[in-house]
């Protein structure tokens, strides 16, 4: 089959015929039906997860088919299903709370595992969601890394009804389903965006909508409870400046890890301000970012679709500052 592969570290990425895989014990193959591109595989290219094997398959967002199932599996061919991010145990003391982002023994597509950008897939049956006939493939695929991801961030910010959440980078992949998770949750959301292009687009999934870098000022003309900063060091500094007292960030972004954030510590306890670094979704959370997508209340926005040879067309037109939404893969 054809798939997406980073030979080692630093060597990009390359289309290539691979063995077809077979699953085993506790695994299943899916034929991918979508895949999705994310600016966390542009860090992986640039080396900065350390625990990649290679050679390894790229893509940690997927929605597919299952086709065949391994021994010791509950799942059945035809199915519909996702995968989280990476793959728990199921068995620590983590996974059995429901809170399988912290498995001790947790390994990670694209990482570890191989990932999604590939025909056809093995994946963990530890790590499946199944999906409702309700949810279209490109409202699925966001859910793992977008949409779920955004719904435990709020859950662990205490997000009620009523209150005020500003986004960040809000025409983005992220950014743009994290408006619409937030009203689907109850809140008023603020958009914040770079150009009057974009703006528009934002209208249409926000209350309101902030054009410019320097957004605080105008964002403290309400009372911000929730900053969602799907950017990262560009926009930190601004995000806490925004929020009102007990307010909380769930930071996602972090376009560059190559740069350092100052904190004051003062203006944070001054403020009784809360800082969550955020990362993935749990089970539960995937299974209530599908319920919204099936009821409608979330809705793909997708920027573009390519096929797997025309995957580096797909970064270019992720890393495009004008594009509006996410990016995806259809083997």
């Amino acid at each position: 089959m054809k798939a997406a592969v980073v030979p080692g570290k630093g060597q990009g990425l390359k289309v290539q015929e691979v063995p077809d895989p077979k699953p085993g014990k506790g695994e299943v193959l899916i034929k991918v039906t979508r895949a999705a591109l994310c600016y966390r595989d542009l860090l992986q290219l640039q080396g900065y997860y350390p625990r990649m094997k290679y050679p390894v398959v790229l893509g940690h967002e997927v929605v597919g088919v299952i086709q065949e199932v391994g021994e010791g599996v509950n799942f059945s061919p035809g199915e519909r299903v996702i995968s989280l991010l990476y793959a728990p145990d199921g068995t620590c003391k983590y996974c059995r709370m429901g809170e399988e982002a912290y498995c001790r023994s947790r390994q990670g597509y694209s990482e570890e595992l191989d990932g999604f950008f590939a025909e056809y897939a093995v994946v963990k049956a530890q790590s499946l969601v199944k999906v409702s006939s309700g949810a279209s493939d490109e409202g699925a695929v966001m859910v793992p890394c977008v949409t779920g991801m955004v719904y435990r961030g709020l859950r662990r910010a205490n997000l009620r009804e009523g209150e005020t959440v500003l986004v960040t980078g809000a025409s983005g992949g992220v950014g743009i389903h994290a408006l619409q998770v937030a009203r689907a949750m109850g809140a008023r959301v603020i958009g914040v965006t770079s150009s009057e292009e974009k703006a528009e687009a934002v209208k249409r999934y926000a209350d309101r909508v902030i054009v410019g870098t320097k957004f605080s000022e105008e964002a403290k003309r309400e009372e911000i409870n929730v900053v969602v900063d799907t950017v990262g060091t560009p926009t930190f500094e601004e995000s806490l400046r925004s929020l009102w007292l007990g307010g909380r960030v769930v930071q996602i972004g972090n376009v560059d890890p190559s740069q350092l954030t100052q904190l004051r510590l003062g203006y944070m306890i001054l403020k009784d301000l809360v800082l969550i670094g955020h990362a993935s979704s749990t089970k539960k959370d995937a299974e209530g970012a599908l319920r919204l997508t099936a009821e409608g209340k979330i809705t793909p926005v997708v920027a573009g679709t390519v096929t797997l040879e025309d995957i580096e067309r797909g970064y270019e037109l992720l890393k495009d500052k004008r594009k509006i939404g996410k990016v995806l893969v259809k083997p």
